[in-house]
């Protein structure tokens, strides 16, 4: 979509609705815009893009980074790092992202007997099986021995450079898949050329909608929500628990010990975070089995009764922000400060909105959402109440966590409507990003603290 711009107005030469040139609308219309012929070689404004395109700011800084990853200098050949996205979305039987970049594998080089599977692939490719397996579904199992095996002398192995930038790449696009799976997310279907722009759409889709929070369903995000009493009310409670911790920790902070009591208490309670979806373990017979070793082995509760107790992972010992930062940046070259800069900005991102109410900080919510999925991969911070997160976290919003983070194949348009019923689309897609972002630092700080251990 083009657009053409007379004074303080944008028209949209998609579906010719003149739009304000400022605010958030021209944003969506003018920046996505940019945005795609500047990171994208083929013009195709794909569906994970136009949902993305709810929140400017965010797309960019996630544009800018996945660009580096897989088009800029780096340690890995080209064609490699599609086929290990092949190979981390495969382990979430992600066929939305596995298509993308067989397409683009192909496209760098790639050969496409690798396309038949694992066996066909360098042994060094091989070799990233276990840690990417581990990487999906139990990051707090690696450890420097993992490393060491991939990084040790012989024909196959990785420097440590080119495993960092392995190990960014398959984080990302697990987490990329919760992404996609959350907010049901379809194929594109092509349409023809506009402007030799392609625009990916179905159901007659313009972004100008997505700019006014309408008609996102037309490309796959899951639900119309409908607004009642109980909605409302559901908005008010919540509204009225965060002012009343608000001012539960101006009049009182709890103990570290208190604190500590209250993680553990929060992290045995996700075990019981279920639905009927977990009853059985599923093993797909879908082609993206070819890419995967292993296809059963899936997420186990970090805090899993009658296991080996695990230690917790103290943010305070080993953090993004004080050790994970400067190592990634050190190994793999400025992708750190493109991460962090997506961290913080999904983190801080906020309109000061919670459905129909303005003028709300939202701040306690979005550290509630992050560290609850931090937590379900043990890791604690120790400055952090987790008494907050039980009482702004009802169990569907749970149920849709739990599910979207771990078993992202296994979302439901059910779960995604069970939860928040009165927010905007928006404000759901927000919620998505939190949880993919939040889930990628958990895993990027496991493997970055192995290979931390391993070059001490």
């Amino acid at each position: 979509m083009n657009g053409t711009q007379s004074g303080d107005y944008v028209i949209c030469s998609n579906c010719h609705k003149v739009l304000r040139k400022f605010g958030q609308t021209n944003d969506v219309v003018t920046l996505v815009n940019r945005l795609v012929e500047e990171y994208s070689t083929s013009g195709r404004l794909d569906n994970i893009t136009q949902v993305m395109s709810l929140h400017p700011q965010y797309l960019e800084s996630f544009l800018r980074t996945q660009f580096y990853m897989l088009r800029m200098d780096g340690p890995l050949p080209y064609h490699y790092r599609h086929y290990i996205a092949i190979m981390a979305a495969a382990r979430h039987q992600c066929v939305y992202l596995i298509n993308m970049h067989v397409d683009e594998f192909l496209n760098t080089g790639g050969s496409s007997e690798w396309l038949n599977g694992l066996e066909y692939v360098p042994q060094r490719l091989k070799n990233l099986n276990e840690i990417n397996k581990l990487l999906a579904h139990r990051p707090w199992l690696i450890t420097k021995d993992h490393i060491q095996k991939l990084v040790k002398t012989g024909e196959n192995n990785w420097s440590l450079a080119e495993l960092v930038h392995a190990v960014v790449l398959l984080a990302h696009y697990h987490a990329l898949a919760s992404f996609v799976f959350g907010s049901g997310i379809n194929p594109e279907r092509e349409s023809e050329p506009l402007n030799g722009l392609h625009l990916v759409t179905k159901n007659k889709f313009c972004i100008c909608d997505l700019a006014n929070d309408n008609s996102i369903e037309n490309i796959g995000l899951m639900s119309n929500i409908t607004e009642s009493t109980d909605n409302e009310s559901e908005i008010e409670v919540l509204m009225e628990r965060m002012k009343k911790l608000q001012e539960e920790r101006e009049e009182e902070e709890a103990s570290q010990e208190e604190m500590a009591t209250r993680f553990e208490k929060e992290k045995k309670e996700s075990l019981l975070v279920v639905s009927g979806a977990f009853d059985d373990d599923v093993v797909s017979m879908s082609n993206a089995s070819r890419y995967i070793e292993d296809p059963g082995f899936g997420y186990k509760d970090f805090a899993r009764r009658g296991e080996e107790h695990l230690p917790t992972f103290r943010a305070h010992d080993y953090s993004w922000e004080d050790h994970g930062f400067s190592l990634v940046n050190r190994l793999y070259s400025d992708i750190g400060h493109l991460l962090d800069d997506k961290f913080r900005m999904v983190y801080n991102l906020t309109y000061n909105t919670m459905a129909t109410h303005e003028d709300v900080d939202t701040t306690m919510l979005r550290r509630a959402l992050f560290n609850y999925v931090h937590c379900m991969f043990g890791i604690r911070y120790d400055d952090y109440d987790y008494g907050e997160v039980n009482q702004l976290l009802e169990r569907s919003l749970k149920v849709y966590i739990k599910t979207v983070t771990c078993y992202p194949e296994r979302a439901t348009k059910r779960m995604y409507d069970g939860y928040w019923r009165q927010f905007k689309h928006s404000e759901k897609v927000h919620v998505n990003m939190l949880l993919m972002e939040a889930r990628m630092q958990a895993e990027l700080l496991y493997a970055l603290r192995a290979i931390t251990r391993h070059l001490t």
